[in-house]
């Protein structure tokens, strides 16, 4: 029963963790944001697909530059030339070779300082071809005039706040390249806070920063509600090929802000991209940590720079827990006496063998089981990528069935009952030793590691020492193992399609929380349930594999082909 709450309490905070805020209606406050009100400019420039160079385009911009200096913002372009990658692409998608010029827009919201670096808000205007692109990039432009809209009626800010809705984006980042080769207005730029999406809905994250974001992400963590945000997500994207108009103001040696939402990830690039598909709860997400952020950066008397990064995740999307990467090794000591105290005086050595057999078994076993039902799903062949995103939902699905099948499969194999205290630590010991080296060469992603081995020591120190203990247990193993679905979550968004495997470390993670409140299960139990969980995840990859291609994947892409 213990058990049973703490998932029960997990899945919960999952939800919560990964629901974005409704969206607030035409009614709120003048200085607030509104995706109700914002949604009117979404259905004014996502009435049509808009890519560089087309009428709609232009069309787009006329409506952007005369809703900006509705606002009150100075407001002019400027233009120039794609490179020969870029004008390959779009003919490709046009079949016509005719020289397009890029256009920029850039806005200005005069500042009571205006010696002081300018805040930039930037999106880019332009869509891919066959996509109205109501989220990638709509979402955030309308974001940004709802947000200078709010800051408008404020009254005054200390800093200047420079708008730039950028072209040719989808193109290879055209637009932003242009301005940060040599834009005159670039010298005045300090913290950027770019806008982008993937997909057409969930929860908006701070998922990039510059480097040496200690102070930045301070003032983040200080400034907005219900922020959304980890420096794992920071640490990872840096390893990825991923782009966005942010790259070229890094290369540059700008640094800031970049904000994205990955839900409903069939709508990415999609013809059903429309105002009506797109969720607005995730508008009104992004749009609030804009404004949030942007009043705070636009007031703050010096830059948010500093040499090092600092340590940052969210708790459920309510605050962020920050520190610098060195009290890592704090939590990791921390964990560690943790788990040792649980340890103490019971069970043998025979015990502390079998618990490490286990966190050595799990991940093998469910990451081989992960990519077998992967490539029953149709990962063995070429795929559509548009239609792989449209399937994340079942994806999930399928590899959270196969990682409750992998535990009854290690406990089948591996423990005739349960574990002891002496194995509930045993467990721990793999996984505190991956801490430590991940302490040591990735510090600001550790805590993905140390913070549920922490919560699993106290968990484990608590249990079965009377009904008060073990009910604080329950709610510790509920946080830890709640904060580990959202994560599982996410990063199956991200990249499940080609790399469920990645759903391993969550798993085990989340096991070494739940062992010292699992309850007696017999081997055949154990692996009955397995097999017919196995079973499901089959049938739910062979639903995704036997499925005609989605009408969400994007007109120009293929089997087998690049996205």
């Amino acid at each position: 029963m213990r058990l049973v709450l703490a998932l029960l309490g997990a899945v919960l905070l999952a939800i919560f963790a990964t629901t974005p805020p409704g969206p607030r209606g035409s009614d709120t406050p003048a200085t607030e944001f509104s995706a109700v009100r914002a949604m009117a400019d979404v259905r004014a420039i996502a009435r049509a697909p808009h890519p560089t160079g087309s009428a709609e385009d232009a069309h787009v911009r006329d409506v952007l530059t005369t809703r900006l200096r509705a606002i009150g913002l100075e407001v002019s372009t400027a233009q120039g030339s794609m490179d020969a990658k870029s004008a390959e692409r779009l003919a490709t998608w046009s079949g016509s070779t005719a020289t397009v010029p890029l256009t920029n827009i850039i806005a200005r919201l005069p500042g009571t300082d205006p010696t002081l670096p300018a805040v930039l808000l930037m999106a880019h205007h332009d869509t891919v071809w066959g996509s109205p692109g109501a989220a990638d990039d709509s979402a955030g432009v309308v974001s940004i005039l709802e947000t200078v809209r709010a800051l408008k009626a404020s009254g005054p800010q200390r800093r200047d706040v420079i708008v730039l809705l950028t072209d040719g984006e989808e193109l290879g980042l055209s637009g932003a390249k242009m301005f940060f080769a040599g834009d005159p207005l670039r010298a005045h730029i300090g913290p950027i806070v770019n806008l982008e999406t993937r997909g057409g809905g969930g929860r908006a994250s701070m998922f990039e920063t510059g480097d040496g974001n200690d102070a930045a992400v301070r003032l983040f963590a200080g400034a907005v509600r219900r922020p959304v945000g980890t420096s794992l997500s920071v640490f990872v994207y840096k390893k990825l090929p991923n782009s966005t108009d942010f790259t070229p103001a890094k290369a540059a040696g700008h640094y800031g802000y970049n904000f994205a939402f990955v839900g409903r990830p069939g709508l990415y690039h999609s013809p059903l991209a429309t105002p009506d598909n797109l969720d607005q709860g995730a508008l009104q997400d992004m749009g609030g940590q804009v404004l949030d952020l942007t009043r705070a950066l636009a007031a703050a008397p010096v830059d948010p720079v500093a040499k090092i990064d600092r340590v940052f995740f969210d708790i459920f999307g309510l605050f962020v827990v920050h520190y610098p990467p060195v009290f890592g090794w704090v939590l990791l000591g921390a964990a560690a006496l943790a788990w040792g105290f649980a340890a103490r005086g019971a069970g043998t050595w025979r015990d502390g063998v079998r618990g490490i057999a286990v966190t050595l078994l799990l991940p093998i076993v469910a990451g081989v089981l992960l990519y077998a039902i992967n490539l029953v799903s149709g990962a063995d062949g070429p795929v559509n990528y548009y239609d792989r995103l449209a399937a994340i939902p079942r994806l999930q699905v399928q590899a959270l069935l196969a990682c409750i099948a992998s535990i009854g499969l290690v406990r089948a194999l591996l423990m005739r009952h349960r574990l002891d205290p002496a194995g509930w630590t045993g467990a721990a010991v793999p996984l505190l030793l991956l801490a430590a080296v991940a302490q040591g060469l990735a510090p600001t992603a550790a805590f993905l590691i140390t913070v549920p081995l922490l919560i699993g020591g106290v968990v484990a120190l608590l249990s079965e020492r009377g009904v008060l203990a073990d009910s604080i247990a329950v709610v510790l193993a509920a946080i830890g193992i709640g904060h580990l679905l959202a994560i599982g979550f996410l990063l199956m968004q991200a990249v499940g399609p080609g790399m469920p495997m990645i759903a391993a470390l969550p798993l085990v993670l989340a096991a070494t929380i739940a062992w010292p409140l699992a309850p007696i299960v017999s081997r055949q139990t154990a692996l009955t349930a397995a097999l017919l969980l196995i079973v499901a995840a089959l049938a739910v990859a062979l639903w995704v594999r036997l499925d005609p291609v989605a009408a969400s994947v994007a007109v120009y892409s293929k089997f087998g082909a690049p996205h």
